[in-house]
């Protein structure tokens, strides 16, 4: 598929790259505090949004969003990627942060209790899916959700939840048939403040995320609580992650891209032995190879998103845009990163976030392993007798 951005796509991508390059990046080593964005910067940053004609890019217009498609979505993330400025989990300016699920999944009057507040700013969110002994093997959880009248009772642990501890509800997935394996595990929605849910703590990480473990211990849940039909849990979750993978490989567009501009700035202005870095062979050789991932990732990506905007299933293109992206995106950021040398080792420059950043990225929401390892039976059936 030989893809060409409409005319609005691009005058959006035009418009994001000015703000990222003229307002965002300047200011971006002080737009942190702890793992989150400082209130005033967060504050400026989402009305400069606002005014920009980009909010709510992924609530659908029925909503008051803007509905943008998948695509849409990739070209921002790609933008958002170029700079530290943001929370790489969680680089929310361009409107709250809404959930495929809550926006694909429930009824009425599920969205009347979560949906329209977490609209409106109201309420935040977090999806509790991992667990100490399910974390790439996401059919493997352990949590319980049993019934017991008009109410659920929900034991066990979840980990690695970001936005864990501000969040005011959990889409949880949970097993409530464990006879039946993926197929058994659904999602329901719990209040934070319900009775036996608890934030034991938040966990530091290198990326400086603070994702939460949360225990669920007897917590009673009202069974209208309950996300579609028992047993869909897997499939929602599956549809959220999806997306996440493309977002992933967007965001490693938005690095490969700083990390060339820096790199070749960089090595124009740095001299040594009387030369400036970049006449010698040894630099000019990762540059190149900087561009040529690239160049080959941005296609993929792109023909990815396109794809599931047309009704494509896009399920085996993802995995490809997460295990290439986050992996291009590390190299990158590791090819810059030698490039500056000892300056790339400090927080004066950004290069130094965007290696630990990426490096993290490999990891979070499905590592390699498991995606090559799903790749490769879907190569098998493919290509084999």
């Amino acid at each position: 598929m030989d893809l060409e951005l409409p005319e609005e796509l691009r005058l959006m991508r035009d418009t994001l790259r000015r703000f990222i390059d003229n307002e965002v990046i300047p200011y971006e080593r002080d737009s942190w505090e702890g793992p989150d964005l400082k209130p005033e910067y967060r504050e400026k940053w989402e009305a400069r949004a606002q005014e920009l004609g980009i909010w709510q890019i992924d609530l659908p217009e029925e909503y008051g969003g803007m509905g943008l498609g998948l695509l849409a979505r990739t070209i921002v993330w790609e933008e958002i990627g170029r700079t530290i400025a943001f929370p790489r989990r969680k680089p929310w300016i361009f409107g709250h942060d809404m959930s495929p699920i809550l926006v694909s999944y429930l009824n009425e009057e599920q969205r009347e209790k979560y949906l329209y507040p977490v609209v409106s700013g109201e309420k935040k969110h977090a999806f509790a899916q991992t667990e100490p002994d399910a974390g790439g093997d996401a059919a493997a959880i352990r949590t319980t959700a049993v019934r017991n009248g008009d109410h659920y009772v929900i034991n066990g642990m979840k980990r690695f939840i970001t936005g864990g501890d501000s969040a005011d509800f959990f889409k949880v997935t949970c097993v409530t048939d464990p006879e039946k394996g993926a197929r058994g595990v659904s999602c329901i929605l719990v209040d934070a403040d319900s009775p036996g849910v608890t934030v034991l703590r938040r966990q530091e990480t290198m990326m400086d995320d603070q994702p939460c473990e949360i225990a669920f211990d007897d917590a009673r849940v009202p069974v209208e609580n309950l996300i579609g039909k028992e047993g869909d849990g897997f499939k929602m979750a599956q549809h959220w992650i999806t997306i996440g993978r493309v977002r992933h490989g967007a965001g490693a567009l938005g690095v490969m891209e700083r990390c060339l501009e820096m790199s070749a700035s960089y090595a124009q202005q740095r001299k040594t032995f009387g030369r400036p870095l970049a006449d010698r062979q040894a630099v000019q050789w990762p540059m190149v190879d900087i561009y040529a991932d690239l160049q080959t990732m941005r296609p993929l990506i792109y023909n990815t998103a396109a794809k599931f905007d047309a009704g494509e299933d896009i399920r085996w293109d993802s995995y490809l845009c997460k295990y290439l992206g986050d992996r291009k995106g590390y190299e990158a950021a590791d090819r810059c990163l030698q490039i500056f040398g000892g300056m790339g080792l400090t927080t004066d420059m950004p290069v130094e976030k965007l290696w630990r950043d990426m490096r993290s990225m490999m990891i979070t929401e499905g590592p390699e392993e498991i995606l090559r390892m799903s790749l490769a039976q879907e190569v098998l059936r493919r290509y084999g007798d």
